[in-house]
């Protein structure tokens, strides 16, 4: 049951029918968790007892660590106590994520390295075999989350019925955004039914997100996959056409999920955070990550970053902390060497730019990166820096990533790869490729200026008349089946 689909649609449609008929709160959240395990249920019924028992094992810790709450009985050995329940659950968590996702990438680390034969056999036979969860890596770093509050002083939750329907909601369940436990809870204190503005806008981002992903992601992604499936066939230019194609999926493809995410939580009169602030438009890789996956970095800086020293604690630990956070970032994607390289890679932007920022201040230079040339050129590095590193996500393997990296420059492409992908394949040539990528990052130019410049926005009753012309033109110009959103794979 995929957000684009129409059983989605009646499944939301059936389920808002019956929890706004319900008045009370809890049984409402006992529908919320009905609905989230049909949801689950029609992607791997299979885990959802082993998702479950983490819940129960996380809730369980948590007002272990929570208690008790008098201070007169708060002392070393309680507070020891505390930490040793606080590290157990980060351990299981993180556990559990690594049983997952990373035994096989260890497995044939271990067994290349060593060129030992039963490793990377064994690697072989769990990537064949074992199937991670979906959403594991959000579910595990919400429960990290959790337990880190409960223990800096946050009340734990009193109720298995209100954490299990926080973890399994099903709109945030899958690929997020990440969610903090008490900032979702506490809404149902003030619960209201959504007056007719506000539904119209749950309603014009499941639009908007099923255009972005549908319309303009998918078809981005079927030029993307030929070519990065015929390498060794594409020339430079079409080499340099992908990789742009593949920031701007990527972007549309996670950004419209969320849409359609936080839509769908307006409709249940809920808020979600965002996730996605026009990341494309960042004048360096700092402000980069404050606008892309924006729970992901809120999580780092708030988990790990600040419990580091943060820049509290002088340059070159600042750099180091920089560097620790974004590695974690990359291992978190996926299991792979490519992925540790793009976070590394991140992580060293990340020291550059603070060095930078640290020179320009020092030499009062901040006023010439507020200058027309200075904000376009600390514009067009931070994303050439983006968009390349996009590389190593797209193809984690170094023999791929490093062809493609060696042939960007006065490589022609085969004549066979211009006639099967973009004639036969696609229907299209490849100034009309390049046309198409011009245009969509002129529109997303327009969005930021008309949003962020001039703070405008449509009004209701213009977006109630545009929404069933989205979800017509997704339906008529969406790619027949569509494509497996990017992020599941995270």
């Amino acid at each position: 049951m995929t957000f684009l689909s129409l059983t989605y649609g009646l499944f939301l449609i059936g389920f808002l029918g019956i929890y706004w008929i319900i008045p009370n709160t809890n049984w409402r959240l006992f529908i919320i968790v009905i609905a989230s395990l049909t949801f689950y249920a029609s992607w791997q019924i299979q885990y959802i007892p082993l998702l479950l028992i983490t819940i129960l094992f996380n809730y369980c810790l948590a007002n272990g660590i929570g208690e008790p709450l008098d201070w007169r009985i708060a002392n070393d050995e309680w507070n020891i106590r505390r930490l040793l329940l606080l590290w157990l659950g980060i351990i299981v968590n993180i556990l559990l994520l690594f049983s997952f996702k990373y035994i096989p990438f260890l497995l044939n680390t271990l067994g290349s390295l060593y060129n030992l034969p039963i490793l990377l056999e064994s690697a072989s036979w769990v990537q064949s075999y074992v199937i991670p969860p979906l959403g594991l890596s959000f579910f595990c770093f919400e429960c990290i989350a959790y337990l880190i509050d409960i223990y800096r002083g946050a009340p734990a939750c009193a109720s298995p019925l209100h954490f299990t329907a926080y973890k399994f909601f099903f709109p945030k369940l899958i690929s997020g955004p990440i969610t903090r436990y008490h900032n979702f809870i506490n809404q149902f204190k003030k619960l209201q039914f959504p007056h007719p503005e506000k539904m119209t806008e749950g309603l014009w981002l499941i639009a908007i997100g099923a255009v972005k992903k549908a319309l303009l992601a998918d078809n981005l992604g079927r030029f993307v996959d030929l070519s990065f499936s015929n390498l060794q066939r594409a020339g430079s230019e079409d080499l340099w056409l992908a990789t742009f194609a593949y920031g701007l999926q990527l972007y549309l493809d996670f950004s419209g999920y969320v849409d359609i995410a936080i839509g769908s939580a307006v409709l249940m009169g809920l808020t979600l955070p965002q996730n996605f602030d026009y990341p494309y438009f960042s004048t360096s890789i700092a402000d980069f990550w404050r606008r892309w996956h924006i729970t992901l970095g809120d999580w780092l800086r708030n988990y790990i970053y600040f419990p580091l020293g943060g820049s509290r604690v002088g340059l070159i630990r600042t750099c180091l902390n920089l560097f620790i956070i974004m590695s974690i970032a990359g291992i978190w994607h996926g299991a792979a060497w490519g992925f540790i390289v793009w976070g590394m890679l991140h992580g060293l932007g990340l020291i550059i730019h603070r060095i930078t920022e640290a020179i320009s201040l020092k030499l009062s230079l901040e006023s010439l990166w507020k200058t027309i040339p200075g904000i376009f050129f600390s514009w067009f590095l931070t994303q050439a820096m983006v968009f390349g590193t996009w590389i190593f996500f797209r193809l984690p393997n170094f023999k791929d990533s490093g062809w493609l990296i060696s042939h960007l420059w006065n490589y022609p492409s085969d004549a066979q790869f211009v006639q099967k992908v973009y004639l036969e394949s696609l229907g299209v040539t490849r100034s009309q490729i390049t046309d198409c990528l011009i245009a969509i990052g002129l529109l997303m130019t327009l969005s930021y200026g008309l949003n962020r410049g001039l703070k405008l926005d449509l009004n209701w009753g213009i977006k109630l008349v545009l929404i069933p012309l989205c979800f017509y033109a997704v339906w008529l110009l969406a790619p027949q089946g569509g494509l497996p959103y990017i992020y599941f794979d995270f």
